[in-house]
């Protein structure tokens, strides 16, 4: 059986783990909701959340769309690849009720998930064409 636990180790926690993200993303996004994404090496994908005060001004608002983020992220983990997320929160993302912000999510992870893929094929192509080319 799968577990769908959300430890520690799946969580962007430093300023460094966002920053690694923001230097060079892979975007997927919404009018409402960008997924910033970023191949690791830790075999797993973790995920880190923004949602500005500015663009979401009552708590509530706030603590639902992570709330609801953290859920959709702890039901796919096993299909996304080992990628660093940062989910940032834009205007208007208060405005979408769950199901719609369910559904703008899944999409952005189907995306993630089709570059990730393509990402590490590619990777594998290009280590076998260096060994190839070392004669090894």
């Amino acid at each position: 059986m799968v577990k769908l636990a959300f430890p520690r180790e799946l969580r962007l926690l430093t300023p460094a783990h966002f920053t690694f993200v923001f230097q060079q993303p892979q975007r997927a996004g919404t009018p409402q909701i960008t997924i910033l994404g970023r191949l690791n090496s830790l075999g797993h994908p973790r995920i880190g959340l923004t949602v500005a005060k500015k663009n979401v001004r009552r708590a509530h608002e706030r603590n639902r769309i992570k709330r609801l983020t953290r859920e959709s992220f702890r039901l796919r983990q096993h299909e996304l690849p080992a990628m660093d997320f940062v989910v940032v929160a834009k205007k208007g993302v208060a405005d979408l009720d769950n199901r719609a912000l369910s559904e703008a999510l899944e999409k952005l992870w189907r995306r993630q998930t089709n570059y990730g893929a393509a990402t590490v094929a590619w990777l594998k192509l290009w280590r076998r064409h260096c060994r190839l080319a070392r004669g090894s």
